[in-house]
């Protein structure tokens, strides 16, 4: 009997163990086999240390100023030291006041959630998740719609993940990873990007009530979001502050009138590419480096991506320069010229468009619009029937269309929303460094949310006068002093049809005098252009804009003499830019280098260069052009806009008032402009009001003074640096006269 109780006890105890063991056991193999992916796959330790996917690359320009972002999700790392310490203890009163005291799992919260908030059901007893958790969930998302044992299996797995985490980073390394990863509503994701956001800080300079709303915000960004719902926003940012009292961070007095502030969102701002500085030429630049991407490569292999990779992008763009041309185009559009567009074509029953063109020509523009509207493509795609389609463009809808003075909530329909933006003056700028090649400025439309087409890089449009100095650089070349005289008279061309074409003056001002190649430029006479024309070839004017950097096709033809072809901004500009820089044409640049995720250096750009004409040449050229701004066409930047300081310009307009064009020259700037309709058929019917001197003069104008009056930039006012070398031919027109006198000018007419 006793040795029947003894081995009854031994397998009491026995048991007993067992059982006692058995769940510990259990956990262990559980959390094994959790670990090794049995009950799905974990993120590999390489994982956790690459806990950086899709990354924002950033924009930033010559003066370091971030202009934009590429993203899928927008988001910037930062790490613990770029945090201001109200952001951390913001969240650490709100979230896991015990993150310093755990490894990952907080078992005293655990044990909180068992027996407060599932046995007694107090909902108020708050989670048990830790913010390495959490962070384990915001790095690998949870399946939508999952079981009560997926979730249970989920909920191990991101326990085990959070110990690793623990295991392999900082405390202060896991609060900057948290921040980095957590959405806060508004395409914001991370703290970097909500700071933005918000309150156009960063997270270094937020102050308690800030940070108190942000982290308040990770409960529920859409319920929270304190522009749509500011009172649960207040609600929500006074728990965070009575948290952060609670814990000591602030003390009564500071909740007390933290608490009262009342809710600040006039910096609050959602970042897209419609938004903020230089909107056009972030898209012209976005498209360049997904074509850039495709043949670069990563050290493993791969591509490079611009939405994922967190790149840097330092710009060319001065963001003050950008900003000055951006507003010199807002005043004199939105202020004067589009006012004077409006109200010159009220009441005709053709407007915006010529008398030259007819019922049929009108409909067919209408009809192509059409065609090319999104609504149009995507109803088609869709299967719509035709006369569906049709039938919607005449249906009153309610739609935001664009004003000056912003946008404007309204009902109309799409056939009307078409006619309203035909009446749109728009405009293309671009500013240069000559010497460096450097774009300052790039101001591709009005507003890139409702005018999507760029003007500088992706429209081309009839250059008119601003071709002309061409043709005179060719004289120059030849050795000719601008003070030589050349007869202002016409000039035939016999065309290759046979026929004979003879180009005409606007007007009859000195016609049939000896006058000089100064004033011909100065006043954008015709018949000089043509003269020149002649003597030179078209195919010697193509050879050396070439040279330029212009390589746009043109038909070698005597037209082009008066300005015919369809050029950019971004080559005419360039191609002026060469006067500016002794002759020697600079390919505009948009980017100096570009660096990964961690500031490493992936590439860098230096601009191509070419030598398009000598150095006396350029200047004999840069003299001419100075008299077009001091008696020519260009003179009213000196009797209305008061520049008295040296500058050299071409205005330039094309038929009918089609397009109106000015490129303005100083030592430290070169600023191409161009204003007109998206129709050519749209447009000023006057000369005083649809010619360049009155449409795009006035924006340069307006930049540079802005450009002059601010004291951070320095752009010169001096004169353009003479050559070296002493120049072979006489500029001063009276000293040229005097030797001239007694001898037949260079310039014979006979023959022509």
């Amino acid at each position: 009997m006793s040795k029947k109780k003894s081995t009854g006890l031994k397998k009491y105890i026995k048991g007993f163990w067992i059982i006692f063991i058995s769940p510990f056991i259990f956990v262990f193999l559980l959390f094994f086999c959790i670990n090794i992916g049995l009950f799905g796959p974990m993120p590999s330790f390489e994982e956790l240390e690459d806990t950086r996917s899709n990354l924002a690359s950033e924009v930033y320009s010559a003066d370091s100023v971030l202009l934009g972002t590429f993203y899928i999700h927008n988001r910037t790392n930062i790490t613990y030291d770029d945090l201001s310490p109200n952001i951390v203890n913001a969240l650490l009163s709100a979230e896991d006041i015990r993150f310093h005291n755990h490894s990952g799992v907080d078992i005293r919260s655990v044990f909180r959630v068992i027996f407060r908030t599932i046995l007694a059901g107090e909902r108020s007893a708050g989670g048990g998740s830790t913010l390495s958790q959490q962070l384990a969930k915001n790095l690998f998302p949870r399946q939508q719609d999952p079981s009560t044992l997926q979730i249970i299996i989920i909920k191990l797995k991101e326990w085990v993940t959070a110990i690793k985490l623990e295991r392999n980073y900082t405390k202060e390394e896991l609060i900057a990873m948290y921040l980095n990863t957590v959405y806060f509503g508004s395409h914001s994701y991370g703290i970097k990007s909500a700071t933005k956001t918000y309150f156009n800080t960063t997270p270094a300079e937020l102050n308690k009530e800030e940070a108190a709303l942000l982290v308040g915000l990770l409960k529920a960004p859409s319920w929270f979001h304190p522009v749509r719902n500011p009172e649960r926003a207040i609600s929500r940012r006074r728990v965070v502050l009575h948290q952060m009292a609670r814990y000591g961070y602030i003390n009564q007095n500071e909740f007390d009138s933290l608490a009262a502030i009342p809710l600040d969102m006039s910096e609050f701002k959602v970042h897209d590419r419609h938004e903020g500085l230089a909107t056009y030429f972030r898209e012209h630049l976005r498209l360049q480096l997904l074509k850039w991407s495709q043949e670069r490569t990563k050290p493993d292999g791969t591509n490079y991506n611009i939405y994922r990779d967190g790149l840097k992008i330092y710009t060319t763009i001065d963001s003050r320069i950008q900003k000055h041309a951006e507003n010199a185009v807002k005043e004199h559009l939105g202020e004067y010229l589009q006012p004077t567009f409006f109200q010159h074509w009220a009441g005709y029953s053709k407007a915006p468009f010529g008398r030259d063109l007819s019922e049929e020509q009108i409909d067919r523009i209408y009809t192509l619009s059409i065609r090319r509207s999104d609504r149009y493509r995507n109803m088609k795609r869709d299967g719509v029937p035709q006369d569906s389609i049709m039938k919607s463009f005449d249906t009153p809808t309610r739609m935001r269309v664009f004003s000056w003075e912003g946008e404007i909530d309204t009902v109309m329909t799409p056939m009307d929303s078409i006619r309203y933006y035909k009446h749109f003056l728009n405009a293309g700028l671009m500013s240069v460094e000559p010497y460096t090649g450097y774009v300052r400025a790039y101001v591709g439309g009005n507003d890139l949310r409702h005018f999507q087409y760029d003007h500088v890089t992706g429209s081309r449009r009839q250059v008119g006068s601003t071709f002309k100095p061409f043709l005179y650089t060719l004289a120059m070349q030849e050795g000719e002093s601008p003070c030589a005289k050349v007869p202002n008279s016409p000039v035939t061309f016999r065309l290759d049809d046979g026929r004979e074409w003879t180009p005409s003056n606007a007007t009859d001002h000195r016609e049939g005098e000896m006058v000089t190649l100064k004033w011909g430029l100065a006043n954008s006479i015709n018949f000089i252009s043509a003269y020149l024309m002649k003597r030179f070839n078209p195919q010697a004017v193509i050879e050396l804009i070439r040279r330029m950097g212009i390589k746009s096709q043109i038909d070698p033809v005597p037209a082009i003499a008066l300005g015919t072809p369809d050029l950019s901004v971004y080559e005419m500009t360039g191609a002026m830019s060469t006067y500016a820089n002794k002759g020697v044409y600079i390919k505009p640049t948009f980017v100096t280098h570009i660096a990964d995720n961690n500031g490493n250096l992936i590439e860098s750009f230096i601009p191509y260069q070419e030598e398009a004409m000598s150095e006396q040449s350029a200047y004999l050229m840069l003299e001419l052009l100075k008299n077009v701004v001091d008696e020519g066409t260009a003179r009213r930047l000196r009797f209305r806009y008061q520049f008295d300081n040296p500058m050299a310009g071409k205005t330039g307009t094309t038929q009918r008032n089609s397009d109106g064009w000015f490129i303005g020259l100083t030592p430290d700037l070169v600023t191409g402009v161009w204003v007109g309709c998206e129709d050519r058929g749209a447009r000023f019917r006057s000369m005083a009001l649809g010619q360049g001197a009155n449409t795009a003069l006035p924006i340069w104008a307006k930049l540079m003074r802005n450009i002059y009056e601010d004291e951070e930039l320095n752009i010169s006012k001096d004169d353009f640096e003479k050559p070296h070398e002493p120049l072979s031919v006489e500029i001063d027109c009276s000293k040229y006269q005097e030797k001239a006198d007694g001898f037949e000018d260079i310039f014979s007419p006979e023959g022509f």
